[in-house]
């Protein structure tokens, strides 16, 4: 029997079902990934046992390594926080957004500071489209923990585009991490104090970084739609307060052998756990395969509560113990147990996730970040010349000073603003910057300072003016 072939029509019309089939099938696959954001507050670059602490004990954190990419050379987009986390949430750097300072500030002293301060937002713009309103329409948007980019009524969680808001206020630490929560704040410079309400129940002897897990697994275990679960822990930031038995654990450390106050590591323990229900959470609904962690810090270690050697010195500084940060990538088609010393920055984490989700890139929002998508998953190298930083502000931590900052290869250049001084350093060779080569190496110096005043005037960064009420 002699077989006739179909019209050519009907062959094309089948081509073209069956390939329809694929891309939806596709995109359906795409629609069930999911993003988990966790951002740590005050965790210092060696506050992880995977960086290579002895004295933290993080296992949870350790795994999501083994099983993704751990970046050694990851930058906050500010030595204090609320600048990462606006940066975190648009793709831009603090100095393009005219966020560089924390909020609402207040430190700066008419009488001790030889500069005037630049201006500074005390909210994140509404006019931003955070990465939680670009992701929207396709997930389920979740802030559960620290915010601290503005109020009410305008710029809490659910004006920049999340659907749930738990924990999240204009307040940078809790009252307390003990229920109920409260605690008084005494605003800088006015001695006015504010009452804080972190949230509004909860139970005696409930401790606030489980009780923010308990909400986080409650809300992705009800979402019937794909979430984008963001989740800054209020900890490790200050009020040093953790759970007796974990305390009792590391003040059984010879004192010689801690590298952090004992308070703090049982802080740093508590986010372990945390991190390892939610993990496990996934686990359960059969979605970890289908989820991308983004684990991270908002800026160094806080000199009072962990030692960041062999980085140099700590949270509020732009040497590298203020800056350098864990980050650590793991999902669908990341690499497994990777190393990479590609130098990152927060901005390039909204970039990231879009392209990990296979949406559309947004260049004119995250502006300053590059997607790393490719480099997660087949080690492809990040096409970036340049780091930069602009601090025209003043705080009270140690090592701190108004600066901009550009790395670029291994080399690093501070300008200091109240001085005019510069120093250079070799980060491959000297990562704890003992040794300034400003003096040695003209020509990197001039090449770096060029690329520094470029940028500056590229993102429009505010100044700092002679201040007319300074006393010597």
């Amino acid at each position: 029997m002699r077989m006739v072939s179909p019209p050519m029509s009907v062959l094309f019309r089948s081509l073209c079902f069956c390939l329809a089939i694929g891309v939806w099938a596709n995109a359906m696959a795409q629609e069930k990934r999911n993003v988990v954001l966790f951002v740590v507050d005050d965790l210092g670059w060696m506050d992880l046992s995977c960086q290579g602490s002895d004295y933290y004990r993080t296992p949870n954190i350790d795994a999501l390594a083994e099983k993704g990419v751990r970046f050694t050379d990851a930058y906050a987009a500010a030595a204090i926080c609320s600048p990462t986390r606006a940066s975190i949430l648009t793709g831009k750097y603090p100095a393009r957004l005219m966020l560089t300072q924390w909020l609402p500030a207040g430190r700066w002293d008419a009488k001790k500071d030889k500069l005037r301060e630049g201006r500074f937002l005390r909210g994140l713009p509404l006019e931003e489209t955070t990465l939680a309103e670009a992701l929207r329409e396709t997930h389920k948007t979740i802030n559960v923990g620290k915010w601290h980019l503005g109020g009410a009524p305008f710029s809490l969680p659910e004006q920049h585009g999340f659907d749930a808001n738990v924990g999240g206020s204009e307040h940078g630490a809790p009252g307390s991490y003990f229920y109920p929560y409260t605690g008084d704040w005494k605003i800088p410079t006015t001695g006015k104090v504010v009452k804080k309400i972190t949230l509004p129940d909860g139970k005696e002897g409930e401790y606030l970084t489980d009780r923010l897990t308990d909400e986080a697994i409650g809300l992705i275990d009800s979402s019937d739609e794909p979430f984008f679960l963001y989740f800054p822990f209020y900890a490790v930031h200050t009020p040093l307060q953790a759970k007796k038995e974990l305390v009792g654990k590391y003040e059984a450390v010879p004192k010689s052998q801690q590298q952090g106050n004992p308070k703090y590591a049982a802080m740093v323990e508590s986010v372990d756990q945390n991190v390892g229900r939610v993990v496990a959470k996934l686990k359960e609904m059969g979605i970890e395969d289908e989820t991308y962690i983004v684990f991270t810090s908002d800026n160094g270690g806080f000199a009072k509560a962990t030692d960041n050697s062999p980085l140099r010195a700590n949270k509020g500084s732009f040497y590298e113990g203020g800056i350098r940060v864990p980050l650590i990538v793991s999902g669908p088609g990341i690499r497994k147990g990777e190393i990479s010393n590609v130098p990152v920055i927060s901005n390039d984490l909204y970039p990231t996730i879009l392209d990990l989700l296979e949406m559309p890139a947004m260049p004119y929002q995250h502006m300053d970040g590059i997607s790393l998508a490719a480099h997660l998953k087949e080690g492809e190298n990040v096409d970036r010349e340049a780091l930069y930083w602009h601090y025209p502000h003043y705080n009270q931590h140690p090592s701190s000073a108004p600066v901009s900052v550009v790395r670029k290869g291994k080399w690093k250049l501070i300008e200091f603003f109240e001085t005019g001084e510069m120093e250079l350093y070799d980060l491959g060779n000297d990562p704890g910057e003992e040794k300034n080569l400003y003096g040695e190496k003209s020509e990197v110096v001039t090449e770096l300072s060029a690329d520094l005043m470029e940028w500056q005037k590229e993102v429009n960064a505010e100044p700092m003016l002679p201040n007319p009420q300074y006393q010597p």
